[in-house]
């Protein structure tokens, strides 16, 4: 049995702000059910749910540049994984996990430090690992501490690392001063280590130290040697490549599972598909959108509103799809200027849009349930989940061809375009909808096909437990 320590800012349910926190609540449970005795070490942030925690260590030390602080360790377990929170309130109990008022905290290079330090703590005097597999930017620096200040620590003998980007964009850049508050020797600043246009990278910085590297899905893995995705990286990754694989995130079917959920208006399956009608009815209504006419096909769309993640493309478009006979329902917030797109076209014709800004769970469940197709037009996208909800909840994803949208969906359960355009994606929404309205038992078996698709996390935890044993032996 494999010993994996894992370190990540969030993971839910003790904190949430996107897909991270989802993997790193249902990752580690699937590689325990393979048999891997795993932890993940994370913030005890303001406000985190801590029934049946207890306290396992006091007062570890965590020498964070010029600074002494003590954190208390406290456990919880869940679903046969040991959850380690660091509790340390100089750095963690506060308002926001990275920040407030649209802004970043001004010490976050401190504060993921800390969390750094605390997990080779951990490591030391709680649970020796034989792989710490480290996630994103803010557990970057874990295998720099390990391998600059404990190479010779008989307690990190033959432990390996492992580093999982889950977005390339979000790197962790410092100017060049922090180094020393991050307690690292100033050699380090160079180019073929933490130096990058003048400051200090994180994420490559543990990109140059970890062992392996792996990303949320193959074609996210090829994508980011490239000049077009890699962000200025692609030149180190495409040197790493013989340590750097794709492994697809999956789903947790306990919670999106037409069959069972209880968010839904009516239960249905691949072989029984009538209930969706009526979660469609139950959406319109939801939304305030006219019955009359429900054969109309509803759009769904569910998702930060961003450039990265084609809203873009649907500014660009927008009032062309007007005059469509469709009806578009969305979920989100973000960026002003798209929030107010929305709002605007719902005033416009408030038959045929509407939109709610924030990010409500139930009502996520309603729409995939609910919509006939739904949009993900992401100009970049290492994984994706939403567009596996939707194959489970029958409804056709429309995807711009790029990263885990391009692993996940073909032709027999969705659509797809490139290039990342406007009239590219126009395309494959016409196509959708020429399907959809000429070609009714072609839609249905695409239905069918998409729900009987399995994306859940047995297979990614399997390639994940493969990757280990090849690293320890």
């Amino acid at each position: 049995m494999s010993r994996i320590l894992m370190v990540a800012s969030e993971a839910t349910p003790f904190a949430k702000t996107g897909g991270l926190a989802d993997v790193m609540g249902s990752l580690p449970p699937a590689l325990a059910g393979q048999g891997m005795d795993v932890a993940v070490v994370l913030p005890k942030y303001r406000g985190a749910p801590m029934e049946g925690a207890r306290k396992v260590l006091d007062h570890l030390l965590l020498a964070v540049g010029p600074g002494r602080y003590t954190a208390d360790i406290y456990q919880v377990e869940r679903n046969g994984v040991r959850y380690l929170l660091v509790d340390c309130a100089p750095f963690f109990d506060r308002d926001g996990i990275y920040g407030y008022d649209g802004g970043d905290h001004h010490d976050n290079y401190s504060r993921f430090a800390a969390l750094c330090h605390a997990a080779l703590g951990i490591a030391r005097h709680l649970f020796r690992p034989d792989v710490l597999h480290c996630h994103d930017w803010q557990a970057a620096l874990t295998p720099v501490y390990l391998k600059q200040f404990f190479s010779n620590d008989p307690n990190f003998l033959g432990v390996k690392t492992v580093l999982t980007i889950h977005n390339l964009g979000y790197q962790g850049r410092f100017s060049k001063d922090k180094l020393w508050w991050l307690g690292l020797p100033e050699w380090l600043f160079r180019p073929d280590l933490l130096e990058f246009h003048g400051g200090i990278n994180l994420l490559k910085a543990s990109i140059v130290y970890s062992d392996y590297i792996t990303t949320v899905s193959p074609t996210y893995a090829h994508e980011i040697q490239t000049p077009e995705q890699g962000f200025g990286l692609d030149g180190l990754l495409r040197a790493r490549s013989g340590f750097l694989k794709g492994i697809l995130n999956g789903v947790d079917y306990e919670q999106w599972n037409p069959e069972t959920d209880g968010h839904i208006a009516a239960h249905y399956s691949a072989a029984e598909l009538s209930g969706k009608r009526e979660c469609k009815l139950d959406l319109l209504r939801e939304f305030s959108l006219p019955l009359e006419r429900p054969e109309t096909p509803v759009i769904g769309i569910v998702s930060r509103m961003a450039a990265q993640k084609g809203f873009d493309l649907i500014a660009a478009v927008a009032y062309e799809l007007i005059h469509w006979d469709i009806r578009m329902v969305v979920l989100g917030a973000g960026d002003p200027q798209y929030e107010n797109l929305f709002r605007t076209l719902a005033d416009a014709q408030p038959d045929k849009f509407a939109v709610r800004i924030g990010y409500d769970d139930r009502l996520a469940h309603k729409i995939e349930a609910g919509a006939d197709m739904f949009l993900m037009p992401s100009h970049y996208e290492p994984c994706g989940l939403n567009q596996m909800y939707s194959l489970r909840y029958g409804t056709a994803p429309i995807v711009h061809a790029t990263g885990g949208l391009d692993d996940t969906i073909d032709f027999s359960t969705g659509f797809k375009f490139r290039p990342y355009s406007g009239d590219a994606m126009l395309g494959a929404l016409r196509e959708a909808l020429t399907v959809y309205w000429v070609d009714k038992a072609h839609w249905e078996a695409m239905m069918r096909e998409g729900m009987r698709r399995d994306y859940s996390w047995r297979a990614s935890a399997a390639a994940y437990v493969h990757l280990y044993r090849s690293l320890v032996g």
